[in-house]
């Protein structure tokens, strides 16, 4: 199954709404400063209600209630606020794409889990930008939802499959690409900043090299919400790439503490950015 038409079809159907673009753009520009990025968003009540309510919660653990737009700027950076945008839109645009073959209630709900644990792994590893992994869980899988209206039976096949192996491999045994590689260029062709692509993008299998952190860090976070709920040891999923989980490098308690973590706080993120 080619991948271009896949993306062809997902950038005539979806385009990124303004605020989103206009944000990226003043973000981007050094003669705007956080005053005129609030502004900016102050004008999108939604996106003002979301960048708040996140602010407050769990996901940035701030110890005091933030009430208006410029302080929780001044506290979780204008890229953050971005990031936020970015994944309202990816809610937005997941439902542009929902499917009869998939329950979108539980996709929305393993794409938040992904993002949130991509986001804790980044934490543990000191990766720079934590909120940028949120974003990447979320997004890796916007080709499935495509996959799925457009490939319906093929899509039945793959739900269908009952063999145990880490799911990157299971994609590429079907559709001979990934979802996250195809969601990759799909939101380059969206012209999202390459931070948001690239890492997707490289999440083959088999990979074409040795993963560098960012993209272990997603391709952990993947395998974790494939074992999530299911009698399945992570590293002994057939045909797991240790080498990004070594590169991760997490230990069984760090493991513990991020799952727990987001089994508590998924629900919560999600219903936030859907509401």
């Amino acid at each position: 199954m080619p991948i271009k038409p896949l993306v062809k079809f997902a950038s005539k159907s979806f385009t990124l709404p303004d605020t989103c673009v206009n944000l990226r753009v003043a973000l981007d520009d050094t003669r705007k400063d956080l005053t005129d990025i609030a502004q900016l968003i102050s004008v999108d009540p939604s996106l003002s209600a979301k960048i708040l309510k996140l602010a407050n919660s769990a996901l940035f653990r701030f110890p005091s209630q933030i009430e208006t737009v410029p302080k929780a700027l001044n506290v979780i950076g204008g890229e953050a606020a971005y990031n936020i945008s970015i994944a309202e839109t990816a809610n937005i645009a997941f439902k542009t794409f929902n499917s009869t073959t998939i329950d979108f209630a539980d996709y929305w709900q393993k794409a938040v889990m992904c993002g949130v644990i991509a986001k804790c792994i980044a934490l543990q590893t000191q990766s720079r930008g934590s909120e940028r992994f949120f974003v990447l869980g979320i997004l890796q899988g916007l080709s499935e939802l495509i996959v799925a209206s457009k490939h319906a039976k093929a899509y039945a096949k793959y739900q269908n499959d009952t063999e145990i192996c880490a799911p990157l491999a299971k994609q590429m045994k079907h559709f001979g690409f990934t979802f996250p590689e195809c969601s990759g260029h799909i939101i380059e062709e969206w012209k999202l900043p390459q931070s948001l692509f690239i890492p997707l993008k490289g999440l083959k299998h088999p990979p074409s090299g040795r993963m560098n952190l960012e993209e272990s860090i997603v391709y952990f976070a993947i395998a974790m919400c494939e074992c999530e709920g299911k009698d399945i040891d992570l590293e002994s999923l057939p045909q797991i790439n240790n080498q990004a989980i070594e590169t991760v490098g997490l230990s069984d308690e760090d493991y513990d503490m991020i799952i727990n973590y987001s089994r508590l706080e998924t629900s919560n993120i999600a219903n936030l950015i859907n509401s």
